[in-house]
């Protein structure tokens, strides 16, 4: 199962990347979000069941 990381960017914006079972990264946010809530919403939009 893959995994999700959120994490703040040089900038310190929100971004999210999800992890395959082999460590790759197989997606990822294509811009900093301000505030969290509107990083996992787009990470929800991608995939992300938590």
């Amino acid at each position: 199962m893959d995994r999700w990381e959120f994490y703040r960017d040089s900038k310190g914006e929100w971004r999210w990347r999800r992890i395959a079972p082999n460590n790759r990264i197989v997606g990822s946010s294509s811009e900093g979000y301000k505030n969290k809530s509107d990083c996992i919403d787009n990470a929800r939009r991608n995939g992300y069941t938590g």
